[in-house]
């Protein structure tokens, strides 16, 4: 298990690494326009844009500010680990407007993923244990509305009925949990259920499939001729060789979570991780944009880390790959 795990860090280093070089290639190389004519004034004059360009370090050969990205990233700058920059648009360091904003994006990935596991892990399994049945057409059909219905539509939806029609929820903001705990969860409950609809339906049908697949295998009928209860065969037996394929899935949708639920943070006004990488898109602001992916890329790489971790947990075959 041991080496299964440090082949794994290295993998990780390997791939953050590769991150860094396409994401500094995407935004410095390809002919984008240069920031400095953006942020040196309406009318710059070469002066001003030349002074400019020194401040943000682009005067500098690639491969020494691709060092110093990769350098300050790893090791950190003076504003802290990671080594972020600073923002083209206010100045001030990215890594604080990410510390700021990571709080409010966790939240809602948080929330949304003990809805959706719940409901559909719990969805999908009803739906396998009575097959051909009224609850199983009923299942499906919850599945198909929810990978169908937009997510814009569907926060529109609750924020008319909920806030605008009934006022039994508050509107849209974020309230840190240090502040009002009940405040916290009463602005997020309809953010989740919007974000865990989706997912709800896509675990659901995949635990279905993974579970019927599963209650064929020649160990459960063995099981089963023990004389085990249905429930424990299912819940113990099959349910746990349904969820390894769940776990990778899991943090891989967790991961592109971080900075990838724009537009829910938009619809509800959250300003997390994704709304200031939107923001730093439309300002031509690259620090900012660059330093959500990065954090995203960590993102991807430590909970697909933890996820083979916990594969390998559920299914001891994988430390013999």
């Amino acid at each position: 298990m041991a080496h299964y795990i440090v082949r794994r860090l290295v993998w990780v280093a390997v791939v953050l690494l590769a991150v860094t070089l396409i994401v500094y290639a995407i935004f410095f190389l390809l002919p984008a326009g240069d920031p400095a004519v953006r942020h040196a004034g309406k009318i710059p004059s070469e002066e001003n844009i030349a002074e400019v360009r020194a401040q943000f370090g682009l005067d500098q050969p690639v491969y020494v500010q691709y060092g110093k990205f990769v350098k300050n990233f790893f090791v950190g700058d003076e504003y802290g680990w990671p080594g972020l920059g600073f923002s083209y648009e206010t100045r001030t360091p990215v890594r604080d407007k990410v510390i700021t904003a990571a709080p409010r994006t966790l939240s809602l990935i948080a929330g949304a993923v003990v809805i959706w596991l719940i409901a559909g892990v719990g969805i999908g399994v009803l739906s396998a244990v009575k097959r051909h049945s009224w609850l199983d057409r009923l299942a499906m059909g919850f599945a198909l509305f929810g990978v169908s219905a937009p997510v814009f539509w569907l926060g529109l939806i609750l924020l008319y009925v909920f806030w605008e029609k009934l006022g039994w929820l508050p509107g849209t903001g974020y309230v840190p949990i240090s502040e009002s705990p009940v405040d916290w969860f009463l602005h997020l409950i309809m953010p989740w259920s919007v974000l865990a609809l989706a997912f709800a339906a896509v675990y659901a049908r995949m635990t279905r499939g993974n579970l019927l697949e599963t209650m064929g295998e020649d160990y459960i009928r063995t099981a089963r001729a023990k004389g085990l209860s249905e429930r424990r065969v299912v819940l113990k037996h099959g349910l746990r060789a349904s969820l390894t394929p769940i776990i990778t899935l899991l943090g891989i949708d967790m991961a592109i979570l971080v900075g990838g639920a724009v537009i829910t943070e938009s619809v509800f006004n959250i300003q997390g991780l994704g709304h200031i990488a939107l923001t730093g898109v439309n300002a031509q602001d690259l620090p900012v944009t660059m330093g959500v992916i990065m954090i995203g890329a960590c993102a991807v790489v430590i909970m697909g880390l933890l996820a083979d971790i916990a594969y390998a947990y559920l299914d001891p075959r994988v430390k013999l790959a």
